[in-house]
């Protein structure tokens, strides 16, 4: 009998604080001890020459929610946790959308139902309140919290979603009586409301214009208002995917208060701008999120926000659609106006690699920041225990990376559902060769190797923001 099923030898140890030559062994899908020389095991992997990180945390991406009629997402559970391991990520945190009306735990059954036996990788589910009723409020969320789901997401825009500001403070107010954290899109929705009104009779509905329908200013605006908000309660929160300086200064004048105010960016906010909705025809569409593209001087405020901490979470807000479909971004409302152009960009499977070459290879962030920003506050902010380090007892999620392998982003090369992505032609430095889950590879060298169902369901613990 070997005293380890597997030893990577050889490789660059990189956690949150530290950066180290060792050996990692795994025994029964846990690191098991950290050294030099270790060779007792049935299989010995060699990292010469390769990082060896956490897995990824992509603690915000969409699958297979739904989103309006006759619109259809473009990954389901399967596609979208294999993207994320060739992508270098052991674990997903997706949304499970309340629908009006409807009970939490109904909502959460059809999710697992969806997830179960599909999965590369491991996951867990945020909570969307859209129907913050008193059952919700004073019974269900409490005992779902109690049970493990202890995030949970609320909207300030989109019809349907949007939740006035005392509907904001009674969700609040149950997130600090439970310990649940609360993640917040932060945009004014009657100020796009009125802006896409305004837009729209001037004959401006081309794809462009999502992004002035979203001005800095309505960000900013709510972003302010929702910390405000959690002051009044005392609580903790998450502003998600935060865009530019005005919106990332809010949140950094917060934390200097001694708010716990935790703030999150995402790779379109470093790499895209406005611009990209310029396109011909309905080009433009493959880039309209929210919120939207910014310009260049908002994507050097959001290097700022990651380099100085503002910014503890680097997510993808993966949230794809196919664009020749016209159940996806062609869908012939939106040639009538942007307002009805599926609101998201695939991402899942590019996150690390561009954060990675763009900000360590580029020097602007350390090998460990980029460790801190893209798993390990993941498993803090959201109390993921055992995961998101290198670490004796942690699962043996890995990701071995390459730190000087170049490729170009390309669609033919990625693993998602949609059929482009809006990084097409990026040069990238640094990519993920190999994926582990729990000890046992999903990716190695280029190919699947896991199998659908590997992936598990995580109870998690009371979040640490």
């Amino acid at each position: 009998m070997t005293a380890f099923d597997t030893v990577i030898r050889h490789g660059t140890v990189v956690t949150a604080s530290d950066t180290y030559q060792a050996d990692v062994a795994i025994k029964d899908g846990r690191i098991a001890a950290i050294g030099a020389a270790m060779t007792d095991a049935a299989e010995i992997v060699d990292a010469s020459g390769l990082l060896v990180l956490p897995g990824g945390i992509d603690s915000h991406v969409h699958i297979s929610q739904p989103s309006g009629p006759d619109i259809v997402m473009a990954d389901d559970f399967e596609s979208a946790t294999r993207a994320a391991a060739f992508g270098g990520n052991t674990f997903v945190m997706p949304y499970c959308l309340q629908a009006k009306g409807q009970p939490l735990r109904e909502a959460l059954k059809d999710y697992h139902a969806l997830a179960d036996q599909a999965c590369y990788i491991d996951h867990s589910f945020h909570l969307i309140i859209a129907d913050p009723s008193e059952a919700v409020l004073g019974q269900e969320l409490p005992a779902l919290v109690a049970d493990g789901y202890t995030s949970l997401k609320i909207f300030m825009t989109y019809q349907d979603l949007a939740l006035s500001d005392f509907q904001i403070l009674g969700v609040l107010d149950v997130a600090r009586e439970t310990g649940a954290l609360v993640q917040i899109h932060a945009e004014n929705y009657d100020a796009i409301r009125f802006l896409t009104d305004k837009l729209e009779r001037a004959g401006q509905i081309a794809p462009y214009f999502h992004g002035k329908s979203r001005p800095i200013a309505v960000e900013r605006e709510a972003t302010h208002r929702a910390i405000s908000l959690a002051e009044l309660i005392d609580v903790p929160i998450v502003i998600v995917h935060v865009s530019n300086r005005e919106a990332m200064e809010e949140i950094r004048r917060a934390q200097m208060r001694g708010l716990t105010i935790v703030g999150e960016t995402c790779p379109q906010y470093l790499v895209l701008t406005e611009e990209d909705m310029q396109g011909l025809n309905m080009e433009g569409a493959k880039y309209v999120c929210s919120p939207p593209p910014r310009d260049k001087a908002s994507q050097q405020a959001c290097w700022e926000g990651l380099q100085r901490g503002v910014f503890a979470l680097f997510s993808s807000d993966h949230c794809p659609f196919r664009y020749d479909d016209e159940e996806g971004k062609l869908t012939p409302k939106g040639r009538t106006s942007f307002r009805w152009v599926p609101n998201g960009i695939p991402g899942v499977e590019t996150r690390l690699p561009i954060l990675f070459s763009e900000g360590v290879s580029k020097g602007r962030i350390s090998l460990n920041q980029f460790v801190a920003l893209t798993a390990t506050n993941h498993a803090k902010t959201y109390g993921l225990r055992g995961k998101g380090s290198i670490a004796i007892g942690y699962d043996a999620d890995i990701a071995l990376w390459d730190p000087t392998r170049t490729a170009k982003i390309s669609q033919a090369g990625l693993h998602h559902g949609s059929d482009y992505t809006p990084y097409e032609g990026i040069e990238i430095t640094g990519w993920p060769v190999a994926t582990m889950l729990r000890g046992r590879f999903v990716v190695r060298d280029g190919a699947l190797v896991g199998a659908k169902g590997e992936g598990r369901y995580v109870t998690r613990g009371k979040p640490g923001a």
